[in-house]
């Protein structure tokens, strides 16, 4: 048996480096880019303005509206002191601005509370990927006691009793209860108009040549660079991400009992201390970074990953210590940066009675 566990995890531990292997020839082709505003090549940035939806949630007004009253509603905490937006505040780029986020009884919890910004376009969701859609993750916040601690039975009965309710559920989906699966697509429905994809960057890629600084291009032909900055490894596509998992070498790992990320659910070595990798959508907006909140602004990040990580067990392949000048990390910064859209208005809803 011992002999037949040891193989297993041989094979599971080769299928992982074939993955990242395969990885790695995918984001080869982003060398291939002419960074001239406009060019062809980087066509491949652009994110499309409605993003993927299932079919048996395609977005429409009514169900955006509910979505939007559920997601700012702090009566469907067990205190009703607590909201989704509590967490992913649109004033702090849909993210809360602390190290790590504060939930129910004020309890400190051990992740950063990550945007909502772009999340549509994720295949996956959760910094360690626990949740595969949108509508899968929309409820875990109240189901954890740690967060808002929903009493999910007295929560139904609250929104069945509600005319204003009744009335919001019966719109967005005709014929069916209100339940788990009506709440569930309607605040996803919501998320799925939380989207950041006009952004200097997005200008200049379609042509405008004013609209990004000489030290925003370098930034972007640093952050392409694999001698250089590297960070296209990961943060790749249009969304900026590879939807994959990755050990930073955080200082954090250190601790006795570090979270082990993306291992507790696929217990694999390398995704040991490995957490998913965020969107650069709006990250100017939502310091401070990383899993644990440790890095307070993007100068600190672009550090970490010049030095290599500082716990360098487990790290991930794609780190690797940068010779990068103050000149250089300051234009990677400024890249970042220049990935923000305008904040739209954001008016708070009027919640039904």
């Amino acid at each position: 048996m011992k002999k037949l566990n040891h193989k297993r995890a041989m094979l599971l531990t080769a299928l992982s480096f074939v993955v990242l292997f395969c990885t790695g020839l995918k984001t080869a082709k982003l060398d291939e880019v002419v960074y001239m505003p406009g060019h062809p090549s980087l066509q491949q940035w652009l994110l499309p303005d409605v993003p993927p939806q299932p079919e048996d949630n395609r977005l429409n007004d009514d169900r955006i509206a509910l979505g939007k009253a559920l997601f700012f509603d702090p009566r469907l905490s067990q205190k009703g002191n607590m909201s989704c937006a509590t967490c992913h505040n649109p004033s702090l780029g849909w993210s809360d601005g602390l190290p790590t986020s504060v939930g129910h009884d004020g309890k400190p919890l051990g992740r950063a509370s990550p945007t909502v910004i772009n999340t549509a376009f994720n295949s996956i969701q959760m910094w360690d990927g626990r949740k595969k859609t949108l509508e899968d993750q929309a409820i875990g916040p109240m189901e954890s006691g740690d967060e808002m601690a929903t009493d999910i039975e007295k929560m139904f009965s609250f929104l069945r009793s509600s005319k204003g309710y009744q009335a919001m559920f019966e719109k967005a989906y005709p014929g069916e209860e209100i339940g788990r699966s009506t709440l569930t697509r309607a605040i996803a429905s919501f998320e799925r108009t939380v989207i950041s994809n006009q952004s200097p960057f997005d200008r200049w890629v379609k042509g405008d040549k004013q609209a990004m600084s000489a030290a925003a291009i370098n930034g972007f032909k640093l952050f392409m660079d694999r001698d250089k900055g590297n960070c296209a490894a990961c943060h790749s596509g249009a969304n900026f991400t590879d939807n994959g998992f990755h050990n930073l070498g955080l200082a954090s790992f250190a601790d006795n009992e570090p979270d082990l990320g993306r291992f507790s659910e696929r217990p694999l070595r390398l995704m040991k201390g490995a957490f998913k990798t965020p969107t650069l959508r709006d990250v100017s907006r939502t310091a401070p970074y990383f899993h644990d909140g440790s890095a307070p602004d993007l100068a600190a990040v672009v550090d970490h990953y010049a030095l290599g990580g500082v716990v360098t067990s487990n790290l991930s392949p794609n780190m690797k210590a940068l010779t990068l000048s103050a000149q250089e990390k300051a234009d990677i910064v400024t890249f970042m940066e220049a990935l923000t859209s305008p904040m739209p208005a954001i008016s708070m809803p009027e919640l039904p009675q």
